[in-house]
């Protein structure tokens, strides 16, 4: 499934390069155009290049466009998937699930997916415009950047990517009580076993030049974590 999705989407990778690139940093895609235009008829250097405010996408090998358009059409299969694999570990599961709780199981499916949904969107209204406005706010007053489309891409696809699975955890922890794999009391005595585990897994996969990404994602990861088991709590069950 994912590979399909990301067959479809992969011949208009470059306007989603654009919308994703453009909606966190300054400038518009005419805009470097005309400014490429410009230097490559007056034989301007670089520095020249990137005198003007839009934060134009610099190419350091050629496979970088070819590899950016796979990364955000495979980011786009990965969040169609994710409900696909819930279906699946249903399957997996379903010849030792009572009823009730193959009711349950199914209805994480589209769960699944609204999940992933807000995940992204919640690091797309949130989580990137905080680290890019940090970014350039201690960057462009002492140096000029130019910005790699491999490697500035690579972080917005990667926080999409992450938060959509890691808004999957209340789920995945509802799931495990209701079918009786473990218990809210013994998840909430372990609770720091988790909390480090979640840092480990933040510091580990979140590479970000301003050091912020890896706090925002582990402190989200904890908050839906103790957010599930307060609403276990809460409603008894």
């Amino acid at each position: 499934v994912m590979a399909l999705v990301s067959a479809v989407v992969f011949p208009f990778g470059d306007r989603l390069i654009n919308f994703l690139w453009y909606s966190f940093l300054p400038g518009q895609p005419t805009a470097c155009v005309q400014q490429a235009a410009a230097a490559n008829a007056t034989n301007a250097t670089n520095a020249t290049a990137g005198s003007s405010t839009a934060a134009c996408p610099r190419l350091y090998h050629p496979l970088s466009l070819v590899l950016a358009r796979l990364k955000v059409a495979s980011l786009s299969g990965f969040i169609i998937a994710l409900p696909v694999f819930v279906y699946e570990t249903y399957l997996f599961m379903r010849p030792g699930l009572y009823p009730n709780e193959r009711r349950y199981y199914l209805a994480s499916v589209p769960t699944s997916l609204i999940l992933a949904g807000i995940g992204v969107l919640f690091a797309y209204l949130l989580v990137l415009p905080l680290i890019f406005t940090y970014f350039l706010g201690y960057s462009q007053p002492v140096a000029q950047v130019a910005f790699g489309l491999s490697e500035t891409f690579g972080l917005i696809l990667l926080m999409l990517g992450m938060f959509a699975a890691i808004f999957q955890i209340p789920l995945f922890l509802l799931l495990a009580i209701m079918m009786g794999v473990t218990t809210r009391r013994w998840l909430q005595d372990r609770r720091l076993y988790f909390w480090f585990a979640f840092a480990g897994i933040a510091f580990f996969f979140s590479p970000d030049p301003t050091g912020m990404a890896p706090f925002i994602v582990a402190i989200t990861m904890v908050v839906l974590f103790e957010g599930s088991l307060l609403l276990l709590r809460w409603t008894g069950r």
